[in-house]
């Protein structure tokens, strides 16, 4: 070959390069770092993807790019043969491959879209993935959030691990990379909503089954479909009950019947013993004034004792009664002590009897012992506060302005001794 025929081919190799140069500026193979481009998923290596995206080799896309959920295993994110939209984070290397973001792209996807959730106020889905100090981490959308402990609705926070809830927004800032949320909030907007349609449904006298789901020593919480209704003691049974745990388990399921409803304040009065048959029915039939009775020692007070002298119907026995019997037997009057006395008083209107040792109790003494057992249990009432006429005839508030005072004076009182005689 001569020399010209050798600069002649050069030459024309020169403008072929040249022409192919061209050729790949018109269909768009001027690739920069920050452009968004379209991609297909073509294979895996152990390090991240293999993406065509119609430059001169296949771009790359880093395991840590893959997702926001870091992965060791790329194909559990996206398949061969996909096609996604990813970010160009750097240029070609000395091997002409660029390396891209999946995750960038989803990530800008994924905050765009909470914050209009945001503003809708709407419920996300979000899996937890760990309990860290203060509260919990969930995945949602792609993104990593989390769940003040406050803001948790369960006991076992542990449980919650790989299970999904669903939770409201509270705040979301993609320049922080902040993602806050609540699972409180849904389950009290629940909780709200089950409420409205409850109390749409009941009504005073409704009988409905209802569950022991907390105990206190006022009474009982009872959930009847949504919303929990107060058993107060002295509406659990016609006998004495010492605390609800005597009579009732949590979990335990009853039936209960409606006695007080505010919708206002979406509280509701329920009764047990309203189930079961009044004693005092039947107290006329086998109770007489001037007859003797047996019956035990149930309470005994400063005032005197309280003897059950029919199932669910108490008597009291007046102070100086308690220490006549003292005196004439010897032996301490003690709760659980079996005792005859005499019905001096008996009174089902009121719901009163009074009973004597000897048989001979002036009207005084009884009127006396009676109006001081009247002031104790007017004293066992919750003491509504002076609101609205409406709200005075429902008893049920707060757990503090529940909870009734001690039924006894001195909690240890057990039995009543004999005053000490004074030098």
């Amino acid at each position: 070959m001569t020399a010209d025929k050798a600069l002649d081919k050069t030459n024309n190799t020169k403008g072929e390069l040249t022409e192919f140069e061209k050729l790949l500026e018109k269909y768009g193979y001027n690739f920069k770092k920050g452009d968004l481009v379209k991609g297909k998923v073509i294979g895996y290596e152990s390090n991240g993807l293999l993406v065509d995206i119609g430059a001169k080799t296949a771009a790359f896309v880093p395991c840590k790019e893959v997702s926001n959920i870091y992965t060791k295993n790329p194909q559990e994110v996206v398949g061969i043969g996909e096609e996604k939209e990813f970010l160009i984070i750097r240029e070609e290397d000395e091997d002409g491959k660029l390396t891209l973001s999946l995750k960038k792209v989803a990530s800008a996807y994924s905050w765009k879209q909470l914050e209009d959730l945001k503003n809708e106020d709407a419920v996300v889905e979000g899996e937890v993935t760990a309990v860290v100090k203060g509260g919990i981490l969930v995945d949602v959308l792609g993104l990593r959030g989390f769940v003040p402990s406050s803001h948790v609705r369960t006991r076992d926070i542990e449980s919650l691990i790989g299970e999904k809830i669903q939770l409201k927004i509270l705040s979301v800032d993609s320049q922080q990379n902040n993602l806050i949320l609540s699972h409180r909030k849904v389950v009290s907007e629940q909780q709200a909503e089950n409420r409205k349609d409850v109390f749409e449904r009941i009504e005073v006298g409704l009988v409905v089954e209802g569950e022991v789901v907390r105990l206190a020593d006022f009474g009982a919480f009872i959930d009847i479909g949504g919303i929990d209704g107060l058993l107060p003691l002295s509406q659990m049974s016609w006998r004495w009950v010492d605390h609800p745990a005597d009579i009732l388990t949590v979990g335990n399921k009853i039936n209960v019947e409606i006695i007080g409803i505010d919708h206002d304040k979406q509280r509701v009065s329920l009764s047990l013993k309203s189930q079961q048959p009044d004693p005092w029915d039947e107290a006329a039939n086998v109770i007489k004034e001037g007859e003797k009775i047996t019956g035990t020692v149930i309470r005994i007070k400063h005032f005197g004792a309280f003897i059950e002298v029919y199932p669910g119907i108490e008597a009291l026995l007046p102070y100086k009664e308690v220490m006549e019997y003292q005196n004439q037997t010897g032996e301490a009057l003690e709760v659980g002590k079996s005792i005859e006395t005499t019905v001096v008083r008996f009174n089902p209107e009121d719901r009163r009897i009074s009973l004597s040792v000897t048989g001979k109790i002036s009207d005084e003494e009884v009127t006396e012992s009676e109006g001081e057992a009247g002031t104790m249990e007017e004293k066992k009432k919750p003491k509504a506060k002076p609101k609205k006429e409406k709200e005075e005839k429902f008893p049920y508030k707060s757990d503090e302005e529940t909870q009734e005072p001690e039924t006894t004076d001195n909690p240890g009182v057990t039995h009543i001794s004999p005053p000490c005689n004074e030098g």
